[in-house]
Formats: structure tokens, sequence, C-alpha cells
């Protein structure tokens, strides 16, 4: 499983957490505490947001640890709103297609989980993304594909009712298939004004997430990255969270039927 962590706020440089606390992005990428593998060695990704409407990305397939580019454009960048990944790959190659966070004009989005059985029903999910979509998939992670899914149900319309409605279709389809649906489910994302987030899983194993209120702005990640300071809350299973400059929720979450994509 990966690590991941993203925050939004006063403008802060982003080395205060991807590089510089105790445990920080690029120490969860060879040391986390919380994930099946200590090591996510498998690439990196920063989607950070400036003075345009869509993100700027950068990532690249060696491990967070080793590339001293990521810790520099980490030390020179200031952001209020960024997303940051480092990969254990659970299917995919390595390539630099396949890291996160993937991004679709002002969209950006990251994924720590897994659709067990992927290659069983990948065509049946890509079958649900219309062509305009399925054109702009550069990889063959599991987790890009729900990110178009996402986009196909209408994500800039009502971002918690489109991851779940794709998040159901994964469900059906493995249905369809006879397989038991084994899907987990901890991403973040963001339209560049608000960051919204969701853990999800469908069986009690759903992979962590915490929130915390700092004072510059909020973070949410996959584990604390500074266990001494700022108290951390945990997100519980299934739940959707929502992040803006004056506020955030956190409320129930549950795979909706992929039909009603149709009556929305």
């Amino acid at each position: 499983m990966c690590r991941w962590a993203a925050y939004l706020g006063e403008e802060v440089f982003l080395e205060d957490i991807v590089s510089a606390p105790c445990h920080s992005l690029i120490a969860q990428s060879h040391c986390a505490q919380e994930a099946k593998s200590a090591t996510n060695g498998d690439g990196f990704g920063l989607a950070w947001y400036g003075d345009r409407a869509e993100p700027g990305l950068y990532r690249d397939i060696l491990p967070a640890w080793s590339d001293p580019n990521l810790k520099s454009l980490c030390r020179q960048i200031k952001s209020s709103l960024f997303l940051a990944h480092v990969r254990a790959a659970t299917g995919g190659g390595t390539s630099r297609a396949n890291c996160h966070p993937f991004v679709s004009g002002r969209w950006s989005f990251m994924h720590n989980g897994q659709i067990s059985g992927f290659e069983r029903i990948r065509r049946r999910l890509e079958a649900a993304v219309c062509d305009t979509l399925y054109d702009q998939r550069q990889g063959t992670t599991d987790s890009e594909l729900f990110f178009l899914l996402m986009l196909e149900e209408g994500l800039d319309a009502d971002p918690q009712a489109a991851v779940a409605r794709a998040a159901r279709r994964v469900i059906e389809a493995s249905e369809a298939v006879g397989m038991a649906a084994s899907f987990k489910l901890t991403a973040a994302f963001s339209d560049g004004d608000s960051l919204f987030a969701v853990r999800y899983a469908t069986d009690a194993q759903a992979p962590t997430l915490y929130t915390r209120d700092g004072a510059t702005g909020r973070c949410i990640v996959s584990e604390p990255f500074d266990r001494e300071g700022e108290s951390w809350q945990a997100v519980p299973p299934s739940s959707f969270v929502t992040m803006t400059r004056q506020g955030m929720t956190v409320s129930p979450f549950e795979p909706a039927s992929a039909k009603l994509a149709m009556a929305g």
C-alpha cells in the first residue's frame, strides 16, 4: 500500500509536509509505520495549485528518498493546496505514468488501496468510461481508471455522489464475473478550491486516514508525519471528508447504485 498527504490552507513550502518533519512523507517512503509494507519505493508524485486553474505535476519512478530534485523542489515551491504521494505498487508496472497523483483539467487524485482481481474486471470498468475521458489515460493502474470513473460519474457536479457511484461500479463488476468484491479505497482529490477524501473498504480493513487542523491550515494524511505535535484525528471507515478554507465535514460514505448516474 502507498502513503500520501494533502494540505489546504495558507501558503506553505511543500517541504513542511513532504520532507522536513521527523516522519515526513519521504521518511514514510522507507519507514512507514501503518502500512502493510514499510517501504514505498515505486515512485512518487506531487500535484500543487498556484495561479493557474490546473495543478502543477511532478512525478518520477525513483524512490522518494533518493531523488534530490524532490527535496529541492519542496524547499522552493509554496502552495496553499497540494497533494503528495509515495507509491508501493500493487498492480501496474513501475513507470512515471503509473505514479500518483493523476490529473485531469483542474482535478487531481491520489489513492492508497487496491481493486482485487482488477485484470478480470478491467474491461468492464473501461467500458463505463466515455472515449473523451478514456483517451486521457496514460498508465495501467486500477487507481487511474477509478479516477476516470469518478469523472464519468459526475465529479464536477457532486464529488461524494460521483465517488459512491464509481465504487458501486467496481463492486458490480466483481459480482458480474462471480468474484466477491474486494476493494480498498483511501483516496484524496481536489478541484483546486476544496480538498476531498474518502476512507472505505468492502471488508473491515480500510487503509488508515487522519486529519489535523494546524496553525496554517488543514492536513489529511495516510499516517501522521509528526506524532509529538498537534493532535491528529482518525477518520472512521466508510467516511467522506470535505475540507474547505472555512472548515471540514466528515459524513458517512457507502457506494451508491451506478444506475443513479443516469438520473443525476
